[in-house]
């Protein structure tokens, strides 16, 4: 999917400036799955000055070559005057990056301090607005609606999780407190858009939680909404990745 993105996108951009942007958003993404706030809002930062490039691309036909002093003030104020771009390209973009690399530049992220240090909240903000961004630029690059832009957005990235460790094609969970329906959530969340098949899950599993763990599957899936069955493999569902993070099942024991 990310190679359909990137050549998507390296239609109406340079093509090293959608790298830019890819590089930096999934590096955020992996950063935030594993903890990492302080690179979280560090490589936000980077991705905002490849999308304000882009942004300048499509205004100019051109832009502030790379490792020169970007003015993102200038390009907002041309981006509001451009009265025959959308309004997702004259205001709604270039506003949401400002306020990412506000976060990188005045609360402690890039730079050593007496400030905030990074945290969950701000570290959660600037990854929304990532995935909003890349979402809109893929949606006006393919011509999708926004529902399905999203989709696309949220199949780029595979959430780690650091409690799972993979052991050539084997993973284990690290956490042996976590309960068998845990235990299967954070396996699939780590799987992502791979999904496992039963076999792989009744291999993963530790083995007191194996003679139930056809029920423990059916029950997350047909009860409770946090797996989905095609009938040859499970995925996790949104529902599923936000209980998971909600319940930071994903995070190593203390």
């Amino acid at each position: 999917m990310i190679e359909a993105v990137r050549k998507g996108l390296a239609q109406f951009y340079d093509p090293k400036l959608v790298d830019e942007l890819i590089e930096a958003y999934v590096e955020t993404k992996r950063n935030f799955y594993l903890g990492s706030l302080r690179p979280t809002e560090v490589e936000g930062g980077r991705f905002c000055e490849a999308a304000f490039r882009l942004l300048e691309q499509r205004l100019k036909g051109k832009y502030t070559h790379i490792g020169k002093q970007l003015n993102t003030e200038a390009i907002k104020t041309a981006l509001e005057n451009a009265v025959t771009e959308v309004d997702s390209i004259r205001f709604h973009i270039a506003r949401s990056l400002r306020v990412v690399y506000d976060i990188r530049n005045k609360r402690d992220a890039a730079h050593l301090g007496d400030g905030i240090d990074p945290n969950l909240q701000d570290s959660t903000l600037v990854v929304s607005v990532l995935d909003w961004v890349v979402a809109e630029f893929v949606r006006l690059a393919h011509g999708v609606s926004a529902n399905e832009a999203q989709e696309i957005v949220e199949s780029l990235v595979t959430r780690q999780a650091p409690v799972v460790q993979d052991f050539a094609g084997f993973l284990k969970v690290l956490n042996p407190k976590l309960l068998a329906s845990d235990h299967m959530l954070v396996v699939l969340y780590h799987r992502g858009g791979e999904g496992a098949a039963f076999v792989d899950l009744d291999k993963w599993a530790r083995p007191p939680m194996r003679p139930n763990l056809k029920r423990t599957l059916d029950q997350l899936a047909q009860e409770r909404a946090l797996l989905h069955f095609d009938g040859v493999k499970y995925f996790i569902t949104g529902t599923g990745m936000r209980e998971v993070e909600k319940r930071k099942l994903y995070k190593m024991p203390e």
